[in-house]
């Protein structure tokens, strides 16, 4: 059944000011959420800020196609891959970018995860840059008298700050894949942070629905005007400080970073905060990224590649196509009722099993093959009923394994932006980059902000029997992400590039994405604007002003628990065709695919 043209389309009803009044941003989300049955682990702080009003056609191409978060981003891309740069060059400028445009997202003060395939090699090489917790990290980091502390007190401080990963991770990708000299890669940030960029509607009402960043001296004094109001769409915002550091990293390279004066300044800003926090000079010198063969599996007549750990976000998407592939989904309309349903059944399994076992590599034993052998995954989708749901779901015991360990559900935060590169060649970049909630720590240094990411870990050490959580806190220790960068290959060929921010529900919204594309026949488009929907092993979440919302009924009756929810995806991704490429960007943000 072909639904490359489907008859409805998303319309989610929440365009900037209503999202904000509805209290989606991070000044008011924890009540709001509760005052909906919601739990707070699922706090979206970076909000829906644009209408789907109509469907907009997948950008086609022949030689090239970049998709990012922000039209000045995917313009830089494109002007570093015609000076004859690699996918991975034109990746690391498009970063460089949104780091100054979308600052609430992604930045120099946070981290990422990379997948990079060159053509004609069968390797995926995975890159991870995540951050990591400070030596002085101790399992108590976020408790107060045995209780986790409140949300903004744990996000909003120096506690919550973990060494930056990204930029050495930039650094190895273009040693091993560049082509270009590293300097020229600085020169599209370098010229929009001198001469100013126009302010979008999005950072615009990130920024006003932040009380965070007003209380923060160094930001307020960047993203205010005197009055301490936000700057208007439309403002032209220099970031010379941003300029400053762009300057001496293109010049001396990522141990300038690490090591120095801005190594210097990132140790004095967290220790300054008024909860202090413990990174150090010694933190930062030490950080290495890592590159990691990329986790692959094959189901059905398609391998699909992500990350591995410490990042859950391959291990679940696979596990969800694979869970799938045994179900009728291909054959349902994606706006019924039992699509909705056997797409939330795969989710609550994957998630039950990404909650007791994913976590940093060095620090667990995580039985990954295990939790993907064909009959591990058999024995679990024969618990899919059709009729009624799960519920929640326990975690299983794959082969080798005594019993599940405890689950954790810290609070991942969405604040993250996905990119692709890709040639008709099939050279690609699939990068998920995040700084975790929106706007970080709110800590703003030398031009940019750091992360708040050691908020991924279990805000406790010990589940309620006093065993220790796989995830919890320990120093070097990178917390577990949901970040799902992926590549589809078929017959040893790429197809298929994509990823998406959102934190824990990037899992569901690139899982929807792949099940829109390769089940249903959908272009990269379409199946980006399809509604989110999926459970994350807690209620069933469709979005909100949909046509899925005539499904909750029927849902309801299959025991299904439905919560109506914004879902501000940013999903980016490219489709290798017959006819050449095409690119997708998700309307819910600001992201443009540009292709030649």
């Amino acid at each position: 059944m072909s639904l490359k043209r489907i008859a409805y389309y998303c319309h989610a009803p929440r365009a900037a000011l209503a999202a904000l009044t509805a209290g989606f941003l991070l000044g008011s989300a924890p009540w709001t959420l509760q005052a909906q049955g919601l739990p707070t682990t699922d706090i979206a702080p970076e909000a829906a800020t644009h209408e789907i009003l109509a469907s907009r056609p997948p950008v086609r191409a022949e030689e090239f196609i970049v998709t990012a978060a922000n039209p000045l981003a995917s313009k830089a891309g494109v002007e570093i891959l015609s000076q004859g740069g690699s996918v991975v060059d034109a990746a690391i400028a498009v970063q460089l970018v949104l780091g100054l445009v979308e600052p609430q997202s992604s930045g120099l003060g946070g981290g990422g995860f990379a997948l990079v395939h060159s053509a004609g090699n069968p390797a995926v090489h995975a890159y991870d840059g995540r951050e990591t917790a400070p030596a002085a990290a101790a399992p108590d980091r976020f408790l107060r008298e045995g209780e986790p502390m409140g949300f903004f007190e744990a996000v909003d401080s120096g506690l919550s700050v973990g060494t930056p990963g990204l930029l050495r991770m930039l650094a190895d990708m273009h040693k091993e894949h560049g082509a270009l000299a590293w300097a020229q890669l600085f020169e599209p940030a370098l010229r929009l942070a001198r001469e100013g960029f126009p302010i979008s509607p999005r950072m615009h009402a990130m920024v006003a629905g932040s009380d965070g960043l007003k209380t923060s001296p160094t930001a307020a004094a960047y993203f205010y005007n005197e009055k301490g109001e936000p700057w208007p769409v439309g403002h032209i915002l220099r970031n010379p400080a941003y300029a400053e550091v762009l300057e001496i990293l293109a010049r001396k390279g990522a141990d300038a970073f690490y090591q120095g004066p801005l190594a210097r300044d990132m140790v004095a800003a967290v220790a300054e905060h008024s909860v202090a926090g413990d990174l150090s000079e010694e933190d930062l010198a030490n950080y290495r990224a890592i590159r990691r063969d990329a986790l692959c599996a094959e189901v059905n007549v398609y391998r699909y590649c992500g990350m591995p750990p410490p990042s859950s976000g391959g291990m679940a998407v696979i596990q969800m196509m694979a869970l799938l592939d045994k179900t009728p989904i291909a054959s349902l309309r994606p706006d019924s009722p039992e699509a909705v349903h056997y797409f939330s059944e795969a989710g609550r399994l994957a998630f039950a099993d990404r909650d007791a076992y994913v976590a940093d590599p060095a620090f667990v034993r995580v039985p990954i093959y295990g939790l993907l052998d064909s009959d591990y995954l058999a024995s679990r989708a024969a618990l899919i009923r059709p009729e009624r749901s799960l519920g929640r779901a326990e975690a299983g015991v794959p082969a080798g394994q005594l019993d599940a360990p405890p689950q954790d559900t810290p609070i991942e935060q969405p604040a993250t932006t996905h990119l692709v590169v890709a040639d008709r060649a099939g050279n690609v970049v699939s990068m998920t980059t995040s700084i975790e909630s929106a706007f970080g720590s709110k800590i703003f240094v030398n031009g940019y902000l750091l992360n708040n990411q050691m908020t991924d870990f279990a805000l406790k050490p010990v589940d309620a029997e006093g065993m220790p959580l796989p995830n919890r806190i320990e120093p070097g220790k990178r917390p577990r992400s949901s970040m799902a960068p992926m590549v589809v290959f078929k017959e040893g060929r790429p197809i298929l590039a994509v990823g998406a921010p959102g934190g824990s529900a990037i899992i569901n919204f690139v899982a929807k994405t792949l099940v829109a594309t390769l089940l249903w026949d959908m272009d990269i488009q379409t199946a980006i604007e399809l509604p989110n929907m999926g459970s994350r092993n807690r209620a069933t979440e469709i979005e909100r002003g949909t046509s899925l919302i005539r499904t909750a009924a029927t849902l309801k009756a299959m025991g299904h628990d439905v919560q109506e929810r914004d879902f501000p995806s940013g999903l980016h991704g490219v489709m290798w065709t017959p006819h050449g490429l095409e690119g997708g960007a998700d309307p819910r943000r600001e992201g443009v695919a540009l292709g030649r």
